[in-house]
């Protein structure tokens, strides 16, 4: 198999005074060397600029896949996007380009549930996977200091602001009933302040962050908040990690959300305490991989099982090792992969059975190769 990754297929002036506009006999030469299209989520050139990728893939007789890990036909309120999401149109752009695709596919059963009405072709629910032999993926455990203290780690970016609240306060009441001195907090993904410059919006996010996660929170600081890193080294993070958090509300957009924290964790031999929101009922069992909190608990829920993990490390230990057995064998990229060409391989003639039997003019000349 051949690819080639083009971030602008279409032939968008990208600077000068044309910017935006569309290049003069523009020969959408890469277009037309393929046999499939992919493309993901909404190119950063818009929805409109991703809608005219299906249909001028179509014009030219091509197989199209469509792959998100975002619900983008049912935003909540509460999301920092939801007025461009709304101003933009980006849920009748989205049924548009699932109507047109002649493959879909998302991260999990309920986001493929929810999308399932929109879709005219082939919809298939495809795992989030790592590349686990990819250097940040094998960062060496940092050992705790001598005075054994579990590290309860968060990663987030700058859209949880609402699922932070599920949070809020929670650290001050685990310090108060298992000890500070036997616990740290790490908060990883704020945005770097660069020098002589104004703060912005995402700054502006985090302070909330703070905020709400250290609510009531006196004495001796044991948290620290980190600096987000680049994709090359996002996974070095867990090193540093003893058991992870994700707490999320509950709406349709996170419910259709992957279990991918799994997978970063699992690398690294750390259990996970979750929301059971999205699938992490499929991986997360309680008290053998991690725990799941019903969504909407209260605080008061999180603390006693944080409390209970930190009073028993080994407890914790053992749910790591537990969950990273499940992980090294359904989300080691290099292990599933082949699942993508047979994917492409039923759809393809699916699709072209399909359009066979309407009598549509379509290439069914595949090869593939290992």
């Amino acid at each position: 198999m051949e690819f080639r990754y083009d971030l602008n297929p279409l032939g968008i002036e990208e600077e000068g005074e044309n910017v935006g506009k569309w290049k003069e006999d523009f020969q959408y030469e890469n277009m037309k060397w393929a046999d499939v299209i992919w493309t993901n989520n909404i190119s950063n050139w818009g929805g409109p600029y991703t809608a005219r990728i299906v249909g001028k893939a179509k014009e030219f007789g091509k197989f199209v896949h469509f792959d998100t890990d975002d619900l983008l036909t049912d935003l909540y309120e509460g999301h920092r996007l939801y007025d461009v999401y709304k101003e933009r149109d980006l849920e009748n752009i989205t049924k548009f380009i699932y109507a047109n695709s002649d493959l879909v596919t998302v991260t999990q059963r309920k986001f493929a549930e929810r999308i399932k009405p929109f879709c005219g072709g082939v919809l298939a629910i495809v795992k989030n996977a790592i590349d686990y032999s990819l250097p940040c993926w094998n960062v060496p455990k940092i050992p705790r200091p001598k005075k054994k203290f579990l590290r309860i780690g968060w990663a987030g970016g700058i859209h949880h602001e609402e699922d932070v609240k599920e949070f809020a306060g929670v650290p001050n009441m685990v310090n108060q009933r298992a000890g500070r001195e036997n616990c740290s907090w790490g908060f990883y993904g704020a945005p770097i302040m660069q020098k002589g410059k104004k703060k912005e919006w995402q700054h502006e996010v985090w302070e909330n962050y703070k905020r709400m996660l250290l609510k009531g929170f006196k004495g001796q600081p044991n948290w620290q908040i980190f600096n987000a890193l680049p994709p090359d080294s996002y996974g070095g993070l867990y090193s540093n990690v003893d058991l992870s958090i994700a707490p999320l509300q509950m709406n349709a957009f996170n419910d259709s959300k992957s279990e991918i924290k799994v997978a970063e964790c699992g690398r690294y031999g750390i259990p996970l305490i979750a929301s059971d929101v999205g699938c992490y009922d499929e991986t997360i069992v309680n008290g053998k991989t991690g725990y799941l909190l019903p969504a909407n608990a209260p605080p008061s829920e999180w603390a006693k099982v944080l409390v209970k993990c930190v009073k028993n490390p080994e407890h914790v230990a053992e749910m790591g090792r537990n969950l990273k057995k499940i992980t090294e064998e359904y989300f080691d990229l290099t292990k599933v992969v082949k699942h993508r060409l047979e994917l492409y391989q039923e759809a393809i003639g699916l699709v072209s059975s399909r359009d066979r039997e309407k009598g549509v003019n379509f290439n069914t000349d595949w090869e593939f190769h290992e």
